[in-house]
């Protein structure tokens, strides 16, 4: 199948980027035997622009788009996060080729307000809407053209490589990066925390940070570096309680076999098996288990690899690029997703 990617391929990062979903979507395609094109929207107006002025360059870039369009012939088009790229462009896209099926992708949370302008737009042009919250949540944007279903985080062989859990020591114990401070207090806990196990632990527990409490952020080789030498990883979502709901940050720690601390107001215990992620309510609670996986290794091994191999089987980018292609042109599904089987 000819399948037109549309996304923020971060060309102009050159490497130095942290690890990308649209990527991932965008391997899974390609081992599924599919003929894929990849198309960067923010990268093709700065390229097109005068200056490289992004902002100047959008009108092209749909042009471009289009053009793409015309000499690729695409049996499906799958659009990312490209707010650059217009809902008119998409209709003469489908006017131009009127046998391909659009997707579209939404992977941000629905407590930010513009998030949920965006996705109610697309579902009026797109014939299915993947958005990572799941499918109880997505109610509101029924009744348009997009038929709409969750989608999860993924991870892939080809980029969660370390494996932590078949460590008995390693550099740093806990690790959270984050840089973002809109619509969130979770800075609180992660102050509490850091209070609490220095408190505890005095220098002998090492919690980093990176990109908050004046740590520098890490990027690229250093965030893949930071990560496969830690053993535990926080996955505070800047809001909980939104079912299903994980930034990506979750797949790349349980990926790389880092056991994961996670709000139980998600639900992750209807998609995960026992003895996987480690839930809690408050901050006490995650006080609490983070001091007891921290003495008991044999525990936090076997929990964080049990974690590991159910998403590297089960919530691959192979299989969820194949769900997305199956679920937009709705072919019998060839994968008994575990994000559907458990949805209820």
């Amino acid at each position: 199948m000819r399948i037109l990617h549309v996304a923020h391929q971060q060309l102009r990062k050159y490497g130095h980027n942290r690890v990308s979903w649209a990527q991932k979507l965008y391997f899974g395609l390609i081992r599924n035997g599919h003929c894929v094109q990849a198309f960067s929207d923010r990268d093709v107006a700065a390229f097109e622009a005068p200056l490289g002025i992004r902002d100047l360059g959008k009108k092209k870039a749909n042009q471009r788009l289009l053009q793409t369009v015309e000499a690729f012939e695409p049996d499906l088009m799958i659009v990312g996060h490209c707010d650059i790229i217009s809902n008119d462009t998409l209709n003469q896209a489908r006017a131009q080729q009127p046998n391909m099926a659009i997707a579209c992708c939404n992977n941000d949370p629905l407590f930010v307000p513009v998030n949920v302008e965006k996705i109610h737009a697309r579902c009026d042009v797109a014939d299915a809407m993947f958005v990572s919250t799941g499918e109880s949540l997505l109610a509101p944007f029924s009744g348009k053209r997009a038929k709409l279903w969750h989608m999860p985080n993924p991870v892939d062989s080809s980029i969660e490589t370390a494996d932590t859990s078949q460590q008995d020591q390693l550099a740093t114990d806990l690790i959270f990066c984050s840089k973002e401070t809109a619509y969130t207090s979770r800075g609180q806990l992660v102050s509490f925390l850091k209070d609490e196990l220095k408190t505890a632990f005095k220098d002998k527990f090492t919690f980093r940070t990176p990109g908050s409490f004046n740590e520098p952020g890490v990027w690229g080789r250093d965030y893949d570096n930071a990560l496969a030498n830690s053993a535990m990883g926080l996955n505070l979502n800047r809001q909980e309680n939104f079912d299903w709901y994980s930034s990506a940050r979750m797949a790349q720690l349980v990926g790389n076999g880092l056991l994961t601390f996670t709000h139980a107001a998600n639900g992750f215990d209807r998609l995960m098996p026992e003895e996987t992620l480690v839930y809690f309510t408050g901050q006490e609670e995650l006080l609490q288990k983070i001091r007891e996986f921290y003495h008991d290794v044999e525990k936090r091994k076997a929990w964080a690899s049990n974690a590991r191999t159910f998403f590297h089987q089960e919530i691959n980018s192979t299989l969820y690029a194949q769900y997305i292609v199956e679920a937009t042109l709705q072919q019998p599904f060839s994968h008994d997703y575990v994000w559907l089987k458990s949805n209820s």
